[in-house]
């Protein structure tokens, strides 16, 4: 076997487990707590909930706010400034993968200088950075466990893929409580984007024995009891969700993604349009595009999809692609982009393409995929 490497931040899972939020921050020196949560989590309570928390630890912070969906560059380097002007010591953040990007984008910036454009691509931070705590509020962005980072880049409409060992967190907290507070909608649109990353991770040309069994088990958990969750509630199978996510993270974080999720980063930025919107539409037509040069791994897939095995691999990854398709086709999400982009629009898909081409993302696909090839994808979709 080759030489490979598995990174994960230490996890914290379980119902309740925020309320060791305060002591995960003293453990890495916190004096001046960094905060970054979004409207959305505040309003929930959450942010209030975990304030209370320091305050009890007896932790000062400074609470940044400015994250919006698709974090913004500009949003990322004024946080740096707050975080460095306030003499801040360890980065808390709370909320999805918009917060935690913002979190990370921070960390970046306040350790390293500079624009957070500058740090686009693998492998380009070279200093530490600051301790992190990161909270997940879904189950389904990873950036709580992942060595990724995106970020808008607001001049090029696009959505920047930052990829490095430090920006994975010293600490993830996973309290699948908080997701009694999401909506359907979300529920559903972060448990999809987990089973892009499972399915990508599985078929990418660096994924290793340690990434394809998270892959696979956080494929069959999400197939499993996404529509029980969404159906009841109930808090067993929002925890088995949780824990899909978490399966799924540590897959693709070690194993990278791939020409699905290059063009759902260009088609964000572009549009701002949440990944969990865009994998419906594209994930199952990308995984055609791939057949040819990763059949097996597919078919491998296919078999978790389908609970059985058909006659050869071709004819398991062709149905169990099948029987993705009904699976998103049973929730209230789009399939088509005509659905969430206007015909007017429709002009711009050569451009993204052109941009996706070139994502860190689209290298470890399976199968090369010029910008035409991607159009075709698209247009296939529209």
């Amino acid at each position: 076997m080759d030489i490979t490497k598995f990174a994960i931040p230490e996890i914290i899972f379980g119902r309740g487990s925020l309320n060791y939020a305060g002591q995960c921050a003293l453990r890495l020196g916190a004096k001046k707590v960094f905060l970054v949560s979004d409207a959305g989590i505040e309003q929930a309570g959450w942010v209030q909930r975990l304030m209370d928390i320091l305050k009890k630890e007896g932790i000062d912070w400074i609470y940044y706010q400015g994250v919006t969906s698709n974090p913004r560059d500009f949003q990322v380097e004024q946080g740096a400034e707050i975080y460095r002007d306030n003499g801040c010591d360890v980065i808390l953040a709370i909320g999805g993968g918009s917060s935690m990007d913002t979190a990370k984008g921070v960390a970046i910036i306040a350790s390293n200088g500079g624009r957070i454009r500058d740090y686009e691509g693998a492998n380009r931070v070279s200093r530490p950075l600051p301790p992190m705590v990161l909270i997940t509020t879904t189950a389904g962005s990873g950036s709580d466990i992942s060595q990724f980072c995106i970020i808008t880049d607001v001049e090029r409409a696009v959505k920047m893929s930052i990829i490095t060992r430090t920006l994975v967190p010293n600490i993830s907290i996973v309290d699948p409580l908080i997701l009694t507070t999401k909506s359907e909608t979300l529920i559903i649109q972060s448990a999809i984007d987990a089973l892009a990353h499972a399915i990508e991770a599985y078929t990418s040309t660096i994924a290793s024995p340690f990434t394809g069994m998270q892959s696979l088990k956080a494929i069959d958990l999400i197939l499993r009891y996404l529509p029980k969750a969404v159906e009841t509630r109930a808090m067993d199978y929002l925890e088995k969700l949780s824990i899909a996510s978490i399966s799924a993270s540590m897959a693709f974080s070690n194993a990278s993604l791939g020409a699905e999720h290059a063009l759902a980063h260009s088609l964000g930025g572009h549009f701002d349009m949440r990944h969990g919107v865009i994998h419906p539409i594209l994930l199952t037509s990308v995984m055609r595009f791939n057949l040819d040069f990763a059949e097996y791994k597919l078919a491998d897939i296919g078999r978790v999809v389908l609970d059985r095995q058909l006659g050869s691999p071709r004819e398991t990854a062709l149905a169990g692609i099948d029987k993705l398709e009904e699976f998103f086709a049973s929730f209230k999400v789009s399939l088509k982009f005509r659905q969430e982009i206007d015909e007017a629009d429709k002009h711009y898909l050569e451009p993204i393409c052109k941009m996706a081409v070139n994502d860190a993302c689209n290298l470890t696909n399976p199968r090369p995929a010029s910008w035409q090839e991607l159009l075709r994808i698209c247009e296939e979709v529209w």
